[in-house]
């Protein structure tokens, strides 16, 4: 068994002929999804023969494991309105490698999405519902959430939805490019411009 990358919710795992739904993964079309947060495993038939390797996800919770000021964390964009951006704290680390057991409530303020020019920042063109974000701890809060900050190069969106809730993959700094058919659409609301979010692939992840 092989562990791999931090799989989030919904990523493309391969295709179905080659791989085997395990545990916290589903099949969609003719492609493995993710269903769950965590690392990948992949089993491989001993001795090797023409059966499919079993893909599944883990869950490594982190019961007693909480966020500081400081922290890096990976959560989903849940709400937004003028002033700033709802989500859900769903892993800890840069690349999601503490999975937290149940997600925790945070805000990004609108004078935290980016440190230059913080009176041209809108939440509504940052940030969309479903988005997941890369951010870090910078208060603890209240008891209903924390506060983060994306005003960090390497933070910001790390994966987008479209408006038709499609995947969405970066071309840009600034730039998502909306995944459908076969290939990529340039047209229309097809493209999305983040105006003030730094963008960064999620690679590693």
């Amino acid at each position: 068994m092989s562990s791999n990358a931090i799989a989030l919710p919904g990523q493309d795992l391969g295709g179905e002929p080659s791989n085997t739904v395990g545990a916290g993964t589903h099949i969609y079309g003719d492609h493995l999804f993710a269903s769950i947060a965590g690392p990948v495993h992949t089993t491989t038939p001993n001795p090797p023969s023409k059966t499919p390797s079993i893909v599944s996800i883990t869950r490594p919770t982190a019961a007693l494991l909480l966020p500081e000021v400081g922290t890096t964390v990976l959560g989903r964009v849940t709400r937004t309105n003028a002033r700033q951006a709802n989500f859900a704290i769903l892993a800890l680390g840069s690349t999601g490698d503490v999975v937290l057991a149940e997600p925790l409530p945070a805000i990004i303020r609108q004078q935290d999405i980016r440190l230059t020019e913080i009176d041209k920042v809108t939440v509504a063109g940052s940030f969309r519902v479903g988005d997941v974000v890369r951010a870090v701890v910078i208060s603890l809060g209240d008891e209903r959430a924390y506060f983060a900050s994306t005003a960090r190069d390497e933070l910001g969106v790390v994966m987008a939805v479209s408006e038709g809730g499609n995947r969405m993959v970066p071309i840009s700094w600034r730039e998502f490019e909306e995944v459908g058919g076969r290939g990529r659409k340039r047209r229309g609301r097809s493209l999305r411009l983040f105006e003030c979010a730094r963008v960064k692939a999620i690679q590693q992840c």
